[in-house]
C-alpha cells in the first residue's frame, strides 16, 4: 500500500463526506484513508460509518485534541506514505498522483508536498473551482525550511505527506495537548532531516477561516512553543549548524510581530520588550519600522496598519509574514 490519509475529525459533520469524496475520487487507488473521531458529539462519525469502501476506516478515540488524534492515525497507518488531511479540507483528483510522481524524481526527499488553495467557507465555491493547469509541476527541493518560510508560506497541512518509517521514528510526531502551530512543529523537525520536494501546483484546497480582528483588550503576548523549540534547538547545536541561523532569524521575526501587536493595543513598553528580544533582527528594515511604530505611532494607527497588512497577506500562516 502506497498512502495511508490520515483524518483527524472533531465535530465536521457538514464537511466531512465531501472531504472523504474528495479521497475517494483520487485517480491514483493505491491507499486506505484512516478516520481519527476525536469524541465528535455531532453525528459526524456516524457519516462516515455510513461509507461502505472497504479501504476507509473509522476508529474513536475520547477527546484528546488534533495532535492525539493525527498520532494515534500516524500509529495505525499501514501505508509506505502518511498523507494528512483535515476533515474540512479536500484534494483534487490528481494529488495523490501527483505526490507519486514528485517522490519519484526526488528520492532523497522523506516529506513531499503540493502547493495548496485558500477558499472561503461558502456553499456555492466548494468543490473547489480548481485552475487550469497545463504538464507536469516545477519541483522545488526545500534544504533550509526556517529562510524558504520567510519568502512565503510553504506547507499546508493537509497537503503534505511524510514516508511512514520516519514519522513512527519520531513518534509522538505532533505535540500532545497543543492545536497552535502543532503542525509547524513537525514540518520544522522535518526538514532539519529531510530535504522537502514541493510540487508548484495547488492540489490541495482549504477552506478559510472567518478573518480574525485585533481586540481591543490584551492578551499577554507569548511565542508559539513550536517557535521556542526550535530557537532552544538551534541555541543547543541540536540542529545542523547550516540551519541555526535562518531558524534564529524566524524566531526573530515573529518577536518583532509580538512587538507589534502590543503596540497595536497600546502597550509600548511590552512592544519594546519584544522589539529588544528580537535583537538578531536588528537592523533589518522590518525591525526599523516596527521601532519607527514604537517611538511615533499611536495604538489605533498600529491596529489600522496591522488589519490592512492582515487582508493583504491573508492567507499567510507565515510568522514574518503575520504582522
Amino acid at each position: 500500500m502506497k498512502f495511508s490519509i490520515v483524518i483527524p475529525l472533531y465535530n465536521k459533520a457538514p464537511y466531512i463526506s465531501g472531504t472523504l469524496a474528495s479521497v475517494l475520487a483520487q485517480r491514483f487507488t493505491d491507499f486506505e484513508v484512516v478516520v481519527v473521531d476525536d469524541g465528535s458529539t455531532d453525528g459526524g462519525a456516524d457519516l462516515v460509518g455510513f461509507i461502505t469502501d472497504p479501504r476507509v476506516r473509522l476508529v474513536r478515540q475520547a477527546n484528546a485534541g488534533v495532535s492525539a488524534a493525527r498520532n494515534h492515525g500516524i500509529a495505525l497507518a499501514r501505508g509506505e506514505w502518511v498523507a494528512f488531511l483535515d476533515a474540512d479540507d479536500w484534494h483534487h483528483p490528481d494529488y495523490l498522483a501527483t505526490l507519486v510522481w514528485t517522490q519519484a524524481r526526488c528520492p532523497q526527499a522523506d516529506t513531499v508536498a503540493t502547493d495548496y488553495l485558500p477558499v472561503p467557507d461558502t456553499l456555492d465555491m466548494w468543490p473547489p473551482r480548481w485552475p487550469a493547469m497545463e504538464g507536469r509541476p516545477d519541483i522545488e527541493v526545500i534544504t533550509d525550511l526556517p529562510r524558504r518560510w520567510m519568502a512565503s508560506p510553504t506547507l499546508c497541512t493537509s497537503s503534505v505527506s511524510v514516508r511512514r518509517t520516519r514519522l513512527l521514528a519520531m513518534q509522538p510526531c505532533f505535540p500532545p495537548g497543543e492545536s497552535h502551530g502543532e503542525d509547524l512543529d513537525l514540518w520544522f523537525r522535518l526538514a532539519e532531516q529531510t530535504p522537502v520536494a514541493l510540487a508548484h501546483a495547488p492540489l490541495m484546497a482549504y477552506r478559510l477561516a472567518v478573518e480574525g480582528s485585533l481586540s481591543s483588550g490584551h492578551a499577554p503576548l507569548a511565542m508559539p512553543p513550536f517557535l521556542e523549540r526550535m530557537e532552544q534547538r538551534a541555541l543547543s547545536g541540536a540542529m545542523p549548524a547550516a540551519r541555526r541561523a535562518s531558524a534564529q532569524w524566524l524566531a526573530a521575526q515573529y518577536q518583532l510581530t509580538l512587538a507589534r501587536q502590543a503596540l497595536a493595543v497600546g502597550n509600548r513598553r511590552e512592544g519594546w520588550a519584544w522589539l529588544l528580544k528580537a535583537r538578531r533582527a536588528a537592523g533589518s528594515k522590518r525591525w526599523w519600522l516596527t521601532a519607527a511604530m514604537a517611538l511615533f505611532m499611536p495604538g489605533p494607527l498600529v491596529r489600522n496598519w496591522q488589519r490592512w497588512r492582515m487582508r493583504r497577506t491573508l492567507p499567510a500562516a507565515s510568522p514574518a509574514e503575520a504582522g
